[in-house]
């Protein structure tokens, strides 16, 4: 059989956002390239336990939530010892489209994106956290 035949191994995606459809939206576009695994979870308090069993590529994080909110969630993956590194993408109501740019807006080193957002837009960002840094050997 050709390796070169073989397909590469689809990124893990962890989406936590309190808008169920918004989520599912999100996870049916993500999952239609081809290159993604999405899961979701729609309770903050839940993605740390949903993070630590799926160990997703990246994390889609909402900002705004009920009984816990984005910030929250994010110390919480970083203090994890299995979790740290794992790059998380913001989505926020709380950002307008002309604040963040099209790009999106880099805050204290995160990347928040404006909600809504362009699935191309998204893509572009998830597709440059995933790289690995360009002084990097990987």
């Amino acid at each position: 059989m050709d390796p070169t035949a073989l397909p590469t191994e689809k990124k893990k995606i962890l989406i936590v956002d309190d808008e169920v459809s918004f989520a599912r939206m999100v996870k049916l576009n993500l999952e239609k390239t081809g290159a993604f695994e999405v899961r979701t979870e729609n309770k903050a308090n839940a993605a740390l336990a949903a993070a630590r069993e799926y160990k997703p590529d990246l994390i889609i994080l909402d900002v705004i939530m009920p009984n816990m909110d984005g910030g929250d969630v994010s110390n919480q993956i970083k203090r994890d010892r299995q979790l740290r590194g794992t790059p998380i993408i913001f989505l926020t109501a709380t950002v307008s489209k002309r604040e963040a740019g099209e790009g999106g807006l880099n805050s204290g080193g995160e990347l928040f994106l404006a909600k809504p957002v362009s699935f191309d837009t998204l893509a572009a960002r998830i597709q440059e956290h995933l790289r690995p840094p360009a002084d990097s050997k990987a």
